[in-house]
């Protein structure tokens, strides 16, 4: 039986190998939710959920629900017991992604792909930059500095007068960018 401790470095290099470019945050936290994993791809924000053998359903609407809210794309990662059912638990555009061992090797399928998710909000995805970060980004399209301003006033400013796919990428490059000691200073 695998356990997520089982499924998380394997699941790290087998993205790595289909991605390329790729970073990830874990234990991100997603609006009421924590997300497993956080994938960052040049293009876009993928949340992705674990859920082992060993897991239930209990807390995955909730998770669901705050994923949605955050991310260009969800996909739900399942231990081979769940992989039937899984599809039940999650909307029709979250991929789904069944590990299982095989001869002491974790394997990774997809049962299906993820899809752009509709109810995403560019506001929200903002949200998860830090304000030196929208500072950069503020800087690259050359807007004033806002100083005074909140972190809230500072990403509308930012949604009226930046295209949104110049945006999506500028996130994307922020969060491969993001220099964690700067956090713990």
């Amino acid at each position: 039986m695998l356990r997520d401790a089982d499924i998380r470095e394997p699941l790290f290099t087998y993205l790595e190998q289909r991605y390329e470019k790729v970073r990830f945050l874990e234990e991100k936290v997603t609006g009421r939710a924590r997300a497993d994993i956080v994938m960052i791809l040049p293009d876009r924000v993928v949340g992705i959920e674990i859920k082992s053998d060993a897991d239930r359903y209990t807390r995955l609407p909730a998770q669901v629900r705050a994923y949605d809210r955050f991310y260009d794309e969800n996909f739900l990662v399942v231990g081979s017991t769940h992989a039937q059912h899984a599809a039940e638990h999650v909307p029709a555009y979250w991929g789904i992604l069944s590990v299982e061992l095989i001869k002491e090797t974790v394997d990774f399928r997809w049962v299906r792909e993820a899809k752009p998710n509709p109810k995403a909000k560019l506001k929200n995805k903002m949200g998860l930059l830090w304000r030196s970060e929208l500072a950069h980004i503020q800087a690259l399209n050359h807007l004033p500095k806002y100083r005074n301003k909140s972190k809230a006033f500072v990403i509308e400013k930012l949604l009226a007068k930046v295209p949104a796919e110049l945006l999506q990428e500028q996130i994307s490059t922020e969060l491969f960018e993001r220099d964690y000691t700067q956090y713990e200073q």
